[in-house]
């Protein structure tokens, strides 16, 4: 088939990869975001998918939004017969849709209809399952409920962040995405619709989600911390300043401290919940880098019974 791949992010780079170093199919053209600030200097730059299919040889269009009337000439002309998806960013509107005769089929990082939305990795994690994956879907105008083609499932591991399950789907996901394109075009696969039950949500993880209330069971602590590292970064507040929490590891057999509460020994820093303790492993004070959190702790002389959060 002749395909125009849309995606945005690195993680969407596998699945590239992997439709261009297909013998079945010719990637045509590639639709992601526009140019964005990023760095210090705020200069403008292209996205991983961009960056990608320029070096692949491939004409990248970058629509300010994908109903503009240039870039759906484009589209027209192109002509593709199925436009594969993954973590593009922005809603297409019918008229796109209806271009691409075998329509546009998107890679979706949870086991539909569990977590349609934005952060499903992220929400898997911070909602303590045990198991996720990835689906392909004929995208229509609602909110990631279209016809399912395939799926995929992952265990999700004690230690994992979003960053770690994502990374793992986002390549096997890339397989399943072409196993799909090969299966729409020789007839093989056909998409089944999703079961009403089950529906979850999963729209995008805010700075204020990402604040950690130590009130909270140790358990759910720590998979908030999983479930926003790297972004947007699980914190608390210390001394008026938030301090970023990048690893912790709930402590079972340790029950002594209040919700908040520090406890600093020579290496170990534990912080009190609603319900046992956690450790801290690695933080990242406001404007400094990460660092280990036994030497934050020494860096900033917890006094007894200080708390965080306040």
């Amino acid at each position: 088939m002749k395909l125009v791949f849309a995606g945005t992010p690195e993680v969407a780079v596998p699945a590239l990869d992997a439709l261009i170093a297909s013998d079945r199919h010719e990637v045509a053209a590639v639709v992601t975001r526009p140019d964005a600030p990023a760095g210090r200097g705020r200069r403008l730059v292209a996205s991983p998918v961009a960056e990608r299919a320029e070096e692949a040889g491939i004409e990248v269009l970058k629509p300010v939004k994908p109903r503009d009337e240039e870039f759906l000439a484009r589209l027209r002309e192109i002509a593709p017969d199925c436009c594969p998806v993954v973590a593009y960013g922005a809603l297409l509107p019918k008229v796109a849709l209806d271009v691409p005769a075998r329509g546009w089929v998107n890679l979706h990082f949870s086991l539909l209809p569990a977590w349609r939305g934005a952060a499903p990795v992220q929400h898997s994690l911070m909602a303590g399952d045990e198991v996720t994956g990835a689906s392909t879907f004929l995208i229509e105008e609602g909110l990631d409920s279209g016809p399912v083609y395939g799926v995929l499932t992952e265990e999700i591991r004690p230690t994992d962040t979003s960053g770690d399950l994502l990374t793992r789907l986002a390549f096997a996901g890339a397989g399943l995405l072409a196993a799909t394109m090969d299966g729409i075009e020789d007839g093989t696969l056909h998409a089944v619709p999703q079961p009403h039950e089950g529906v979850t949500l999963a729209p995008k993880i805010t700075v204020e989600d990402a604040q950690i209330q130590w009130t909270a069971p140790a358990l759910r602590v720590d998979r908030v911390v999983r479930g926003c590292t790297p972004a947007p970064g699980a914190w608390t507040l210390f001394r008026g300043e938030r301090l970023k929490l990048i690893q912790a590891t709930p402590v079972l057999d340790r029950t002594d401290l209040a919700p908040g509460e520090l406890s600093a020994a020579k290496n170990n820093v534990y912080v009190g919940t609603g319900s046992h303790a956690v450790e801290l492993l690695w933080v990242q004070p406001q404007g400094k880098k990460p660092m280990r959190a036994a030497d934050w702790a020494r860096g900033v002389r917890i006094a007894h019974g200080e708390l965080l959060g306040l």
